[in-house]
């Protein structure tokens, strides 16, 4: 779980950096580097969050604050789409898409501590 956390954290951040070049897999030291602003050598849930807030943002690409399967396809298969819809109304608000990627962050937080090492 821990890795679909960090990996969920990557393919968003590097479609976001370079949209042609999402490639799956872990994250490098790097790339946790850019999601742990304070530092300390962790990702904690309100850095997550901020990073998850920001690249939904990033990924609305209309701007109508919703995301569409075509806005999400370099990150989200049709099957994680739909397990994130949670209203089943073929579009990820703000609210489903932080609820779940949030949700990812629980589940990979396996020491409890609110931080992925």
């Amino acid at each position: 779980m821990k890795k679909l956390a960090l990996m969920t954290a990557f393919a968003l951040s590097q479609a976001i950096a370079a949209p042609a070049q999402v490639q799956p897999g872990a994250m490098n030291q790097g790339q946790m580097d850019r999601l742990d602003r304070d530092g300390n050598g962790a990702v904690d849930q309100a850095e997550y969050q901020a990073f998850m807030a920001s690249a939904f943002a990033t990924l609305d690409k209309n701007k109508d604050g919703n995301l569409s399967s075509e806005e999400v396809a370099q990150v989200l298969n049709a099957q994680q789409f739909a397990a994130t819809d949670g209203n089943r109304d073929g579009k990820l608000s703000r609210n489903e898409f932080l609820s779940k990627v949030m949700a990812d962050f629980k589940a990979a937080d396996r020491s409890g501590d609110g931080s992925l090492q």
